[in-house]
């Protein structure tokens, strides 16, 4: 045993009351980031902070307490919750959701049977970075529409200045946060916008205390429980291609941080098992899914606080925190101008992650195969391509994941 892990090893056996105190300090790095997910896609904050919680709990039993992440709501799956409450409400959605759980189940199965690189073979880069970019580039209009002041619930007697100064100041705040910002604090990005934001809007009279001043302070999180409609779980299959290699990275991630090789032990099968259990509970209760979260692996370098007990005091700070009514009267009163300032970054950043997978593996774009499957997939996703079945349509990432994965499949190699 190397002197790193016998030191990780005696502070895992430690026990302090700061624990508790880490536990919040990680949920808070996560919080805004977390909440971001349901107020953007119309589910309740406070069954998110519920699942992520219980979702943590359930991901620690199952990789037998060795790794130290939280799970919280997951950005690849933001346009596809809100195209499919749109399209079919919002149990149908869950019923979907609940299902996505049961795929990500599906490949830690078929890691344990063909080990850890059948990931790789299935999803290669030329198949996951074109989708993540989809992902992020499709949300584009929403983002700009939310920033220029047309979401709902905005006065109408707001000069529209007003609000493209409010989401911009966010978005500037943003910003500069997450490239200046030192130690603790650029950690906080989101949370740092939605701050400078929400009091600028205050000073705008663009809140509304009311709801806040009226929720009481203990209240049971609104669950809503699935429905199944074979449509909307088609269309939510796919989404699960880009969270598992983002889940892949994040282990591999901790794992540098940590000097621990967590997809051999508990092994990436048990992760992806987590994640998935933790996805499909989300669903079961109305929350949206949960996947491993970077901003909390972000503070475990910082901290360089590597004891699972504290991801377990988070979790339990969430679900505490899910049943006090006044925070998510507060979450909702956050103005969608504010959230649309950091969207514009926050989904174009999902975009470049997809552009970053590209460059890292060294994608040649000039070998035709590689070019076809690229180009297909950004026109399709970007330009609202619909294969319309009568009773079913396919379209958006779904029709994207699927033609990528059949042209990967189908196209010959050099």
């Amino acid at each position: 045993m190397s002197s790193h892990e016998i030191t990780n090893q005696v502070e895992n056996n430690k026990h302090s009351w700061l624990d508790i105190l880490t536990g919040a300090q990680m949920l808070f790095v996560a919080f805004g980031a977390l909440v971001l997910v349901p107020l953007l896609t119309g589910l309740n904050p406070n069954v998110a902070l519920f699942t992520a919680g219980l979702g943590t709990i359930l991901f620690q039993i199952t990789t037998r307490g060795k790794v130290p992440v939280f799970l919280a709501s997951s950005f690849a799956f933001i346009a596809p919750i809100s195209y499919g409450v749109a399209q079919w409400g919002i149990p149908a959605t869950l019923g979907g959701l609940m299902v996505a759980g049961f795929v990500f189940m599906l490949f830690g199965f078929l890691v344990k049977i063909n080990g850890a690189n059948v990931i790789n073979r299935i999803l290669p880069p030329v198949v996951t970075g074109p989708i993540i970019m989809v992902i992020g580039l499709s949300l584009a209009p929403v983002a700009i529409g939310m920033a220029m002041g047309t979401g709902e619930g905005i006065p109408a007697n707001i000069p529209k200045y007003q609000l493209i100064l409010v989401s911009m100041i966010s978005l500037l705040t943003t910003l500069i946060v997450a490239i200046w910002a030192k130690g603790f604090l650029k950690l906080l990005p989101i949370i740092s916008g939605i701050v400078v934001g929400y009091v600028l809007s205050c000073f705008l009279g663009l809140v509304n205390f009311q709801p806040v001043y009226d929720a009481p302070w203990f209240a049971l999180p609104n669950f809503t429980f699935p429905e199944f409609k074979w449509q909307a779980v088609l269309y939510m299959i796919p989404i699960v291609i880009a969270p598992t290699i983002e889940h892949v990275g994040d282990i591999m991630a901790i794992g540098s941080v940590t000097g621990k090789d967590y997809t051999k032990e508990p092994g990436l099968q048990r992760t992806l098992f987590g994640d998935g259990l933790a996805t499909s509970a989300a669903g079961l209760l109305g929350g949206p899914p949960c996947i491993t979260y970077a901003e909390v692996i972000g503070a475990v370098t910082l901290t360089r606080n590597f004891k699972t007990r504290v991801m377990t005091w988070a979790a339990i700070w969430a679900i505490v925190m899910s049943f006090i009514g006044k925070v998510g009267a507060f979450l909702a009163s956050i103005p969608s101008v504010v959230m649309g300032g950091i969207m514009v970054l926050l989904f174009g950043s999902i975009a470049s992650v997809g552009i970053n997978i590209l460059v890292k593996h060294k994608v040649d774009l000039s070998v035709s195969r590689n070019m076809c499957i690229t180009a297909l997939v950004l026109v399709f996703g970007i330009g609202g391509m619909v294969f319309d079945f009568g009773s079913y349509a396919l379209e958006g990432i779904s029709l994207c994941g699927i033609l990528a994965i059949v042209l990967n499949l189908i196209l010959p190699r050099a």
